[in-house]
C-alpha cells in the first residue's frame, strides 16, 4: 500500500499540475516575461526563467495567456504556450481579467528571476522589442512616470513610492516660493516638475515674457528637475481671449527655454499641453483646436526651445489600447483615445521630440455622487477600470518609443464639485489605490 501511494506522489508530480483553490501548478518551458496584463502591449514585471514554478488561477478570455503567481509571489501573466499544461487543462481555466483580485498563494520555493542573453529574448517579446537587462525597476519601462499631488501626505507618499513612482508635480504660478516644493520633492525621493504659469491677461507683453521666463529660470536654479511653461495656452481660460495664438506662446516657450537652461542646463523643459479639444472647430478668438495649435508650433519652431512635447489626456472612457468604438458623438474623434493622442502630438512635431504626458487620468464618480453634467460621459467608468486602463497606459507608453514621462492626473485631490477633481484621483475614499497596487504588480 505505502508503495503504491509513493507511486501516486511521482506520478502526479512528473506532470507539474498541483490545485489550490481552483489553481494548478505548472512548470515554465522556456523563459517568459510576467506582464500585468495578457498581451505585449502591457508591462514587463519580470522574466520567469524555464524551470520555475507557476501557481496559474486563471485564463484571459480570449485565450493565448494564463494568468499566475509565481514562486517569489509576482503576480502576473504570461503567454500560455510558456508552461507546461496541455489544451484540457488550459481549457479547464477559469476566465480571468485584470481586475479580478488573486486569491491563491505562490508556490513553494524560490528561484531567481532571468535576464535573457541579446540573442535568446523570453517568449512573447515582439522581434523589433529588445530584450531586458534590468529587472523591475523603472528602467524597464523605459520611460519615467509619477503623480500629481496636493498635497505630500504621507498616504500620497507612501501609496506613490508603493506604484513605483519616481516624478511628482505640482502646479504653481510664476513670482512665488519655489524652494519649498522642491526641496520637499526631493526629500522624500521624487523628482518634480513644476508647472508654472502666470497673468494671462499679460501675455502680449514682450516685457512681461521676460519677467516670467526669468522666474521659471529661478525655478531652475532652485532645483526644479522639469518645467512645463505654461498651461492649456490654446484656451481663454489660461490665455487672453484675442490674443491666442501658437506662434505668440512659442516666443514665450523660446524665452523661457533659453533662460531655463541658463540657469540649469539639467531641468528638463516641456512646452505646455494644450486643452485637448475640438470643440472650436480650428481656431477662434476664445480657442485653438489642440491639434491647430501644436501643428502652428510646429511651425513655429518649437521644437528648438524644448525636451519634451506636453500633453494632457482626460476624457477617455475605454481601455487605451482600443481605438474605435467610443459611444459619444464623434467617436472617431483622436482625443477620445490614448493612441489618437499620441499619433496626433507624435505626427506634429515629425517624432524630433518626445512626448510629457503632463495630466493622464481617468474619471470614475464610484465612492462619490454622480458626477456633473459636463462630465456625466464617465458616468459609467470604475475604479477598477481607472486602475487597469492607468496600468496599461503605462506599459503601452513606456514601449512606444514616443513617451518619455507619464504625469497621472492625479493622486489624492479631494474637492468633488463642478470640476470633480476627486473623481480623476487614484486615492479612492477610504485612502486605499487600486491604480497604486496594478503599478506596483
Amino acid at each position: 500500500m505505502r508503495i503504491l501511494f509513493a507511486l501516486l506522489i511521482v506520478m502526479l508530480s512528473s506532470v507539474a499540475v498541483y490545485a489550490q483553490e481552483g489553481s494548478m501548478d505548472a512548470t515554465m518551458t522556456v523563459d517568459a516575461s510576467l506582464r500585468s496584463g495578457p498581451g505585449t502591449d502591457w508591462r514587463r514585471i519580470t522574466i520567469v526563467p524555464a524551470g520555475a514554478t507557476m501557481r496559474v488561477d486563471g485564463r484571459a478570455p480570449a485565450g493565448g495567456w494564463v494568468r499566475g503567481v509565481t514562486q517569489n509571489n509576482e503576480q502576473g501573466w504570461v503567454i500560455e504556450t510558456a508552461v507546461s499544461l496541455n489544451a484540457d487543462q488550459l481549457a479547464a481555466l477559469p476566465s480571468k481579467w485584470v481586475d479580478d483580485p488573486f486569491t491563491v498563494s505562490a508556490p513553494p520555493g524560490g528561484s531567481p528571476s532571468a535576464v535573457p542573453a541579446a540573442d535568446n529574448p523570453p517568449a512573447d517579446v515582439p522581434a523589433d522589442q529588445p530584450p531586458v537587462s534590468v529587472i523591475n525597476t523603472v528602467s524597464v519601462r523605459g520611460f519615467e512616470y509619477g503623480g500629481h499631488v496636493d498635497g505630500f501626505g504621507q498616504n500620497a507618499i507612501n501609496q506613490m513610492h508603493h506604484a513605483g513612482m519616481t516624478w511628482v508635480k505640482r502646479q504653481l504660478h510664476a513670482f512665488q516660493d519655489y524652494a519649498t516644493p522642491i526641496n520637499e520633492a526631493h526629500a522624500n525621493g521624487f523628482h518634480i516638475l513644476l508647472g508654472i504659469v502666470g497673468d494671462a491677461n499679460a501675455v502680449g507683453d514682450d516685457g512681461y515674457l521676460d519677467q516670467y521666463a526669468q522666474s521659471l529660470a529661478a525655478a531652475a536654479a532652485a532645483g526644479a528637475d522639469a518645467i512645463e511653461v505654461w498651461n492649456e495656452p490654446n484656451i481663454d481660460h489660461e490665455w487672453a481671449a484675442g490674443q491666442i495664438s501658437a506662434q505668440r506662446y512659442t516666443e514665450m516657450l523660446r524665452r523661457a527655454y533659453q533662460a531655463i537652461k541658463a540657469a540649469n542646463p539639467n531641468t528638463l523643459v516641456i512646452s505646455a499641453a494644450p486643452a485637448p479639444t475640438g470643440y472650436f472647430g480650428g481656431c477662434s478668438p476664445t480657442g485653438c483646436d489642440d491639434n491647430q495649435f501644436i501643428q502652428g508650433m510646429a511651425r513655429a519652431g518649437a521644437a528648438n526651445y524644448m525636451d519634451c512635447v506636453g500633453v494632457h489626456y482626460n476624457e477617455g472612457i475605454l481601455p487605451p489600447n482600443q481605438t474605435s468604438g467610443d459611444p459619444r458623438g464623434s467617436s472617431g474623434y483622436y482625443t477620445r483615445y490614448f493612441w489618437g493622442m499620441v499619433n496626433t502630438y507624435n505626427a506634429a512635431f515629425g517624432g524630433a521630440r518626445k512626448l510629457c504626458f503632463t495630466e493622464f487620468g481617468y474619471v470614475t464618480p464610484e465612492g462619490y455622487g454622480p458626477l456633473p453634467g459636463a462630465f456625466g460621459w464617465a458616468q459609467n467608468v470604475t475604479v477598477a477600470q481607472q486602475a487597469a486602463w492607468i496600468d496599461q497606459a503605462a506599459s503601452l507608453a513606456a514601449n512606444s518609443g514616443k513617451v518619455r514621462m507619464m504625469i497621472i492626473w492625479n493622486v489624492d485631490f479631494t474637492n468633488y464639485g463642478a470640476d470633480p477633481m476627486a473623481g480623476y484621483a487614484i486615492i479612492r475614499p477610504g485612502g486605499g489605490c487600486p491604480a497604486c497596487d496594478a503599478l506596483a504588480q
